[in-house]
């Protein structure tokens, strides 16, 4: 059994996560993590299985992971699939499963793919990291959802037992048949 996992990140919190979920899969099967910015040619053969991971940036997926998925439909539809999104809205527990949260909830609706599990991950605020206009943006999106607004912080909010446990869950699925 080899995993492959794509993931797309804004500011680093999905390549981290992705990067945990390969550590517990190593355990179990050989992995292969990929940012999808990077990929070019995939030698499908060698996966049986694939994870997808996607951060939200006001309100939206990179659109490079409809694209991907549209483009290789036919390869991830003969794998066991997973998929996770990362956002902050997700920091509030009932907005942290695939039928909560609006963002994954709409990502499914529109996909050609259904995966075969899927979660949805708390990400992390990064306010040093951003940029005046990003960390002005964010503070007031945090304001209007009752977040931390203070600039000077960081703070993560990634249930990393949970992330553990969809891992688990990803590599118990049974197989499919080529």
């Amino acid at each position: 059994m080899k995993a492959l996992i794509i993931f797309s990140s804004r500011d680093g919190q999905t390549r981290e996560i992705a990067s945990c979920i390969a550590n517990h899969l190593k355990e179990v099967c050989e992995c292969d993590v990929f940012d999808i910015q990077h990929v070019t040619d995939l030698d499908w053969q060698q996966y049986d299985r694939v994870l997808i991971g996607a951060s939200i940036r006001y309100g939206h997926f990179h659109p490079m992971v409809s694209q991907f998925v549209k483009k290789h439909l036919a390869a991830l539809q003969q794998r066991v699939g997973g998929f996770f999104s990362v956002n902050l809205t997700a920091r509030k527990a009932e907005k942290r499963s695939p039928q909560t949260n609006a963002y994954t909830r709409k990502f499914l609706l529109h996909s050609p793919w259904e995966p075969d599990c899927c979660a949805v991950f708390a990400g992390a605020l990064r306010y040093p990291q951003y940029g005046f206009f990003d960390r002005i943006m964010i503070q007031l999106i945090m304001r209007m959802t009752g977040g931390e607004t203070d600039a000077s912080k960081e703070v993560e909010y990634t249930d990393w037992q949970q992330v553990a446990r969809f891992a688990h869950e990803f590599a118990e699925l049974p197989g499919k048949m080529q």
